[in-house]
């Protein structure tokens, strides 16, 4: 295991700082191998994030962005994280960047699975950057310990790179990186904030298994940087 930890006094003083290391890996990825790669979670968490990046000056037309999951609901929707990732990152400077879609028109996430990939596939990987975040039963991305599909989706020999899920505990389906694919990023980072989350972070890694908290397989596979404060 090789977590790293970044505190900070406020949220406001993570997200300049945040933004500033993202800013600086993009630009050593596009001096390096010409374009970038971000992949990004949604909810409310990385917001403020995604509002500095889009004001940001960096060659945006040279990065590429996907999600690491989304809920298989039409753009639009309130629980969208395609529609919440365009309008607060994909705006102003950043509005040049490439959105690289996980949801399609199919009916199911299942028959999405092939389409996502494909989409994956014209990425610039390793992946660049990664920022995960955590739900407070251990999930990451839609890996979801309720899930019947969650030993799949921790299977580093699949050789699949998205999974369709249906959680128990949440709404809607939903499709997920693997845990392969998320590891396959040159720089992994979780965002939390609030002293629970922390908790349950650091109990998952002392006390659960990897299925139990999907988390901690991501933790215990790959250096993460812990971007955290109150």
């Amino acid at each position: 295991m090789a977590l790293t930890t970044l505190s900070f006094e406020t949220p406001d003083a993570l997200t300049d700082a945040f933004a500033q290391d993202l800013v600086s890996i993009l630009k050593t990825g596009i001096k390096t191998r010409g374009r970038a790669s971000l992949i990004v979670s949604g909810g409310r968490t990385p917001l403020a994030l995604f509002k500095q990046l889009s004001e940001t000056e960096l060659e945006w037309d040279k990065v590429d962005v996907t999600l690491a999951d989304e809920r298989w609901v039409e753009e639009g929707h309130e629980a969208s994280n395609t529609s919440l990732v365009k309008n607060n990152l994909i705006q102003n400077k950043a509005a040049a960047a490439r959105f690289i879609e996980l949801k399609s028109d199919a009916d199911d996430a299942n028959e999405g699975v092939n389409a996502a990939e494909s989409n994956l596939a014209s990425m610039s990987q390793p992946f660049d950057a990664l920022i995960l975040g955590m739900g407070e039963d251990g999930h990451t991305a839609s890996l979801f310990p309720c899930s019947e599909q969650v030993l799949d989706g921790l299977d580093m020999s699949s050789g699949r790179t998205c999974i369709a899920v249906q959680p128990t505990t949440a709404p809607h389906q939903r499709i997920s990186l693997t845990l392969p694919a998320l590891l396959n990023s040159r720089n992994i980072f979780l965002h939390l904030t609030g002293e629970k989350k922390k908790q349950v972070l650091l109990d998952a890694i002392d006390n659960a298994t990897e299925a139990q908290k999907p988390i901690t397989a991501v933790v215990n596979r790959a250096p993460v940087t812990l971007m955290w404060a109150p």
